[in-house]
């Protein structure tokens, strides 16, 4: 992959300027398990985040640097990118690049209404789901060594005003030997209901375990449900086994969220179900590789647009089909990867 040129790269702030930049810490836009998160501005007017690690953390110094480190070496167009950070005896902070458009759950789970904000349609979750999937395709391919995200979760999938995704929070991403492809680990990793199976009995993350969280994501962006949901018993389950307990009684419709439930191609539904399901496979060994997910997600974002053309040519009304189109072009898409 080829290095980004960007010129705050490894730029080292003094605490006093994270000051200045945030307007001593006014604005905060969100909170992680380091600490919270603010807005800021560089001196050009570039608009960042910055991320400062709190007292009460529960994690330590060394998982907040490993963070830094990660992102000073990962350059991928749906990574976000760290413009530096800051490191003195008292104050740890990261700052980032701004995603103006909040994070995929805020959105999922309605956005700002106030904003104009109005729920996400099938093609632009699909294309969501894609980008995201080729941030993930580069930290297992085609970096040395290869990194596992292990917290891969709609919360951690940002969002330009565009709609752009990008991955981010490396706070837990392991580095893991090429020859095992796995990494052995006694800290608590990942988000309930986002968390690979296997690793409860195991330990063991590896990249299967990014690509289950990566399917528990598809299948909350296909029905806008939670990772774990209240059944009907008022017990708490899992999204996967939910699925398969409606898809056993034949309701895919019942499936997809209300919201563009009258409004997506049914075909392409399904085939991103499938492709979810088998990424969250109990067994890491039977699920597909990022690089078979994204090829999965293409077929399905064709089938989308394919099903859109044909439909304006038969109305002859293709004004707001040709825009939405237009927004999602699938050679442009693949040329990032």
């Amino acid at each position: 992959a080829t290095r980004a040129t960007n010129p705050f790269e490894n730029r080292r702030f003094k605490y006093k300027e994270l000051k200045v930049i945030t307007h001593d810490f006014k604005n905060i836009i969100g909170k992680g398990g380091f600490g919270l998160v603010y807005f800021g501005k560089l001196q050009d007017g570039i608009p960042v985040a910055v991320k400062m690690r709190s007292e009460s953390s529960k994690r330590g110094n060394a998982e907040f640097l490993a963070e830094a480190r990660h992102l000073a070496r990962v350059h991928h167009k749906n990574l976000v990118s760290l413009i530096g950070y800051c490191k003195n005896r008292k104050h740890l902070g990261l700052v980032y690049e701004f995603m103006d458009g909040g994070n995929l759950e805020h959105r999922l789970r309605g956005g700002d209404v106030s904003h104009g904000e109005t729920p996400l349609t099938w093609l632009q979750r699909l294309k969501i789901a894609l980008e995201s999937a080729y941030g993930l395709e580069y930290l297992h391919r085609s970096c040395r060594p290869p990194l596992i995200h292990t917290d891969v979760k709609t919360q951690n999938i940002l969002l330009t005003s565009n709609l752009e995704a990008k991955l981010s929070d490396f706070g837990l991403t392991r580095a893991f030997s090429s020859e095992s492809k796995t990494h052995t680990s006694t800290r608590p990793a990942g988000t309930i209901g986002y968390l690979d199976p296997e690793y409860y009995t195991t330990s063991r993350l590896s990249e299967k375990s990014d690509v289950y969280s990566f399917g528990i994501v598809l299948l909350v962006l296909i029905t806008g449900q939670s990772a774990i949901i209240d059944d009907d018993d008022g017990e708490k389950v899992n999204i996967a086994n939910w699925v398969h307990e409606r898809l056993s009684e034949g309701y895919l419709d019942r499936l997809i969220d209300l919201r563009i439930r009258g409004d997506c191609d049914h075909n392409s539904v399904r085939k991103v179900v499938d492709l979810a399901l088998q990424c969250t496979q109990h067994v890491g060994r039977d699920r597909p590789t990022m690089t078979e997910v994204v090829e999965g997600l293409m077929e399905s974002l064709q089938m989308v647009l394919c099903s859109m053309q044909s439909s304006s040519i038969e109305t002859s009304d293709d004004s707001g089909v040709a825009a939405d189109v237009q927004s999602v072009d699938v050679l442009e898409i693949e040329e990032a990867r």
